[in-house]
Formats: structure tokens, sequence, C-alpha cells
């Protein structure tokens, strides 16, 4: 092994205020001071090491469930790790993530996943971002061999490879994903080679060897700094302690396995290596490791110390801040523009103010979009900016997603938003979930399109409406326009916003007229509009079953009913003051969605009110949904399974009798 003193040393040190914290954990899990689970690094600490090693402060590392090592490698602490895995409020993620989300990106280190491959994603993300700010940064992955058997594994390499990302992949390969053996679960157990499907360089070697490792990531690194792309390294090596301590570790490997590969410890080999070369002494090293002992212990005191989080926050940090005040918007005036036209006049206006701004999708660059909704972008801003993407919904989300934590805002165009759906646990677990994770460090404003709704015979993998499921889940916005004034508006809003934002049109709105300013302005989230004053009853329609109901209830005027139209605007934040209020007035309330019914946002809405507004009820509230059963393609079929203005308008004259 050729190392330095200068080097060997430092890499001694980092590894070894690994192992000591490791075993520390280890050792606090036992006494019940870790309250979840611990996956510890040891055994794997040379690659941690060497890899970090040529990593500057900016630079960006993403990692997995088993990430202590990357984390005290780029810099963390270890007091302030060993404090989150004690749940306290000086922990670096504040006490919210324990062992399998740390989060510091003051140091770069952009936090780990208890979910195997979206780090892979994530980095891609960084590389994307340092692309597009013209950056000489480089993101790095840090993942297991159970992550290579992952779809995420394949979209993330690709991506990297036709885009030439700054991006360092890191497969740490200790030969189990949990349990199941490396060999049994793979075709192909040779990650390295799996590189050159890719046309990326693709690099073995030993895991245990802190110097290989240094020098295989130091060539990786410059690289990836000069633009020359991607690398995947593959760390042969192993742990020696269980999956997760308190797991057993013997049901699927033999003791004489694990002690045949301690015998190959990473620290002992490179001290020897110094010894050899004489680039240290004994007493150096013991000096080093006594030192760090001190170190590792006085952070585990302050842990033991540190106050619990105030349980006063356990909701804080959901979604960001309410930012600056926001102007009232312009009246509508007299100019017309198409749906699709008014949210891209607000995207061509955020994208010349805002440099971080890109578009990925599939054909939204020279096409412009299956609908138009980048046309005429590409050519003034070329295509990092503009970006046709492979057909891989998870990958261009959990790139989106990292791209995001650094420094960039995303526009994911899914076109249909049923194939949202491909990509739903990285907005479920990783885009929903980041800000919070992160204690509000991390901010995350990724704007996610597409179109929903039934119309045009497209069937039920074009067809669907999950603004219920989305709204379901805490840190995300969700946002459904039924008019191009209330498009543009809050196309602008969330573009200028720092939360993750899914923005849903409907199919059959895209092309209708309506009256929109020239000038950018914003519509607020969580302010809905009064469609329509009344006096007998309230209908809060949604999307596009506001233009039925509005038809409708011109129709009933002319009976002389006064029906009140409410359009939500946003669902999540819902302003349900303003439908309380209304419901106040008239006393009957009818929700419309063309969504599924059971477990949706009528039933929400319908609860809400019950709950908190009984006493101003004169009748039951009354729900109208689409048909519970995939969309058919047929348009009679069709037109069977979701409100039209025929079922709306008997629904209305039912609730007026009651």
């Amino acid at each position: 092994m050729d190392v330095t003193r200068e080097s060997g040393l430092i890499l001694y040190r980092r590894m070894q205020l690994i192992r000591q914290t490791e075993l520390a954990l280890a050792r606090a899990h036992q006494r019940g001071l870790v309250h979840g689970a611990c996956h510890t690094y040891v055994g794997q600490e040379a690659i941690a090491a060497g890899v970090c090693h040529h990593l500057r402060r900016e630079d960006v590392v993403f990692s997995t469930h088993r990430g202590h090592g990357h984390a005290l490698a780029k810099g963390m602490e270890p007091g302030e790790l060993i404090a989150e895995l004690f749940g306290k409020e000086t922990g670096c993620s504040g006490g919210r993530g324990g062992s399998m989300h740390l989060f510091k990106p003051e140091i770069g280190m952009m936090g780990t996943s208890g979910i195997v491959g979206p780090c892979i994603l994530q980095a891609c993300g960084g590389g994307y971002s340092f692309k597009l700010l013209d950056s000489d940064n480089v993101a790095v992955a840090f993942f297991g061999d159970g992550a290579v058997n992952n779809g995420a594994f394949h979209e993330g390499l690709n991506m990297a490879a036709i885009w030439k990302l700054p991006v360092l992949f890191v497969c740490e390969n200790n030969q189990f994903a949990t349990e199941v053996p490396f060999d049994y679960s793979s075709g192909n157990p040779h990650v390295a080679q799996r590189a050159e499907q890719y046309g990326i360089c693709g690099i073995e070697v030993n895991g245990n060897n802190v110097h290989e490792i240094e020098q295989a990531a130091g060539r990786a690194v410059e690289q990836a700094r000069q633009g020359g792309g991607p690398t995947l390294i593959e760390c042969k090596t192993y742990r020696t302690r269980a999956h997760a301590e308190g797991m057993a570790d013997f049901t699927y490997r033999t003791r004489e396995a694990v002690d045949q590969w301690k015998e190959r410890c990473p620290i002992e080999q490179l001290g020897q290596a110094l010894i050899e070369a004489d680039q240290a002494e004994p007493g150096d090293l013991k000096a080093i490791e006594d030192e760090v002992a001190e170190q590792v212990a006085l952070g585990q005191a302050e842990a033991e110390q540190a106050a619990w989080p105030d349980s006063a926050t356990a909701t804080a940090h959901v979604f960001s801040g309410a930012g600056a005040a926001v102007p009232d918007p312009p009246e509508p005036g007299d100019r017309e523009t198409t749906f699709v036209g008014a949210t891209l006049e607000a995207l061509a206006v955020e994208m010349k103010r805002n440099p971080t701004i890109f578009v990925m999708g599939e054909g939204i660059g020279q096409r412009g979009g299956n609908f138009g909704t980048t046309l005429g972008l590409y050519e003034e801003h070329g295509a990092t900016r503009l970006c046709d993407t492979p057909i891989c919904e998870r990958g261009f989300v959990g790139l989106g997603c990292g791209a995001a934590m650094t420094g960039s805002r995303p526009v994911i165009d899914f076109m249909f938003v049923d194939f949202i759906n491909d990509a739903f646990g990285e907005i479920v677990n990783q885009v929903a979930k980041m800000q919070y994770m992160s204690s509000g460090r991390l901010k995350i404003p990724i704007l996610l399109r597409g179109c929903i709704g039934v119309g045009h015979s497209a069937a039920t993998h074009h067809s669907g409406n999950y603004a219920s499921i989305y709204s379901h889940i805490p840190g995300i916005r969700v946002v459904l326009p039924s008019t191009p004034y209330d498009a543009k508006g809050l196309f602008h809003h969330a573009l200028r916003c720092d939360d993750p934002v899914l923005f849903l049109e409907h199919r059959e709105l895209m092309a209708t007229r309506g009256c929109v300013p020239e000038t950018d302005y914003e519509i607020p989230f969580g302010q809905a509009r009064v469609a329509r004053e009344g006096t007998d009853a309230t209908v809060v329609a949604l999307s596009l079953m506001v233009h039925h109901t509005l038809t409708v209830a011109e129709k009933l005027a002319g009976e002389g009913h006064s029906i009140e139209v409410i359009d939500p605007r946003t669902v999540s934040p819902l302003d349900f003051d303003t439908i309380l209020g209304s419901v106040a007035r008239t006393g009957r309330l009818l929700v419309v969605d063309e969504a599924f019914g059971p477990c949706g946002l009528a039933s929400e809405i319908a609860a809400r009110v019950a709950d908190v507004g009984f006493d101003e009820l004169d009748a039951p509230v009354k729900r109208l949904n689409g048909t519970h059963a995939p969309v058919p393609y047929s348009p009679t079929l069709e037109q069977a399974v979701v409100p039209g203005a025929d079922t709306i308008e008997a629904a209305i004259r039912a609730l007026l009798e009651e």
C-alpha cells in the first residue's frame, strides 16, 4: 500500500473516527439509548474515507441507510451524529431522522435514506444542478449492492451517462442485501462491469484498501470536475456486524466468514502499511486512537445530556414559511388566451427571471410539449433548461428532488398525471419529506405538472385524477385551477414557492379561453374563489366540474334558485374558511368531484363541514363523485363514470328539496 505520511494519517484518523463512533453507537443501542434502527458501517470505513478525501465542502453526498460513515467522512462531528440517534434536539436532523436520515447540507451532507435507491437519483440531480449553474462541484452517491438490482440504478446511471453529469457512483458491495446474498440475487454479480452498458467508466477496487479506493476516487472526481462525466466504482468489502444492531446475524452467514473478514480490517491494514513504509510509528497511531476516543466519548456525553426536542415543534418544517406578501392580482381585463397559453406565459417569464429553473419531460424540448406547455422555450433557453428525458418517471423525479436540494428549481412535465404514479415513492418518501427531515434547512422547490381528467376516449391510463391521494401527503401543495386566469396566477406562485407543488391541469380545459392580463401576477395558495354568489345552496366544485356547475347554476337561476359556487383552486392547502362561510349563509352543501368517491376530497370536505359547521346545516351534506371504477374507453361508457351537467343538476335539485 503506497501512502504518504500526511494523507495516510488523515485517512487513519478518519477511519478511526468512523469505527469508534460506530462501536459507541452499538454499545449505546444495547443500553437502550438508540431508540430505533442502527445500521453500523464497521468493516467498510476505507470506502467513505477514501472517497471523501477528494471532496470539497461544496461537493455533495447522498447516502443510504448505512450512512454514518459517509456523514462522518464528509465532516459531521460525532457528537451531532450520536445525538441524532439518541433523538436529541442537538442531532444533525434535530431528532427528526435517527440513524437512517442524516442531514447537514452546510457541509454537503445532503441526507441518507431508509429507502434503497433514491440516493442514486438525487446525486444525478445534484450533478444536473452543477451543470446548469456552471459549477465544477461533484455529487457522490453511496449505495449498497442491493441497490444495483433496483430500477433507480438503471435510470440513474443512464441519465448520468447521456447528460455527462459530474457524479461518482460508489457501490459498497458488502455481499448481502440485508440477508440475501448478492451472488444469488444478481444475474451479473460484477457491478463494475455494468457500467459498460451505459458507456461510462466502471472500476472494481478492494473495498478494504483505502489507498486503492482513494486513488480510484481521485481520478473519478477529477474527471467529473473537468466535464468528463460519471464513474461507477465497485468496492468489494464486507460488513462485520449485523445488518442492524439487535438483528440475528448468523442465519444467513457463518461466524467463520465474519472472522476471516475481520482479519482483513481496513484500519489495521492502513496502520501496518504506514509503519512498514516508515510513515508512522506505533505511538503515532496510538495517539490518534486516543484522541479520537476522547472526541467520541465527549460527543456521546454531550448527546446524553442534550435536551429532547420540544414536542410543540413536531409539525414544524412540513412546509416552508409564508414568504413575502403577495400583491392582490389584477382584474382579468379583456385580453383572451387559452388555459395552456396562460401557464406558458407564466413559465416564460419565470425562466427569464430565474436562471435556476429548468424543465424536464418527454418531448418538452424542440417539440414544445404534448399540449404546447413549453412551446418556443427551447429556442430561447436550450437543451439544458428544456431537457427531453427518457421514459423514466421515477428517475427524473428523483433527479428533480436532488436538483431542488442543490440550488435549482425543476419543473417536471408528466404529460398525463397517470405517469406520475411510477414515481410515487420518490414523491411521497423523498420530495415530500426532505424539508421536514432536514429540520427546514433544505428547501424542495420542485413543480410537478400533468393533465388529469376524463375525456377524449383516453381510457384508464390517460384519464386519472389523483388529487385526493397526493393531498393526503404532508409536504406537497396540490393545485387544481379551472380558468386560464387562475392557471397563470397559480403557476407564477408555484414557481416562486419553496415547497413541492403538484399542478394538475384538466385535459378538457387546456384549450378553453378566458381573460388573462399580460402582466405577471400571483394567486396565493389556499385562497378559494367564489365563482358565483348565491343564497339557497353551496356547491364546491373542483377543476372541470366548476364549469359544469356554473352552467347548471345559470339554468336554475332562471327558475328562481340561487346557487353559490365555490372553486377551491388549491386542495392542499384547502381554504376551508371560505367553504364554511358559504355554508353558513346557504345552509346546504354539495361537493362535486369527478374523481373516485371513497376517501376522496369530497369526503374530506363533507366530513369537515359536518364536524365544524353542523349547526349551520339545514340538510345533510351531499357528495357527487365519479364512479369507483377504472375509466373505460367507449364514449358512452366514459360519460357514464363521471358527473356531467345533468347529474349535477339532479343532485342540486335533490339537495334543495331536503
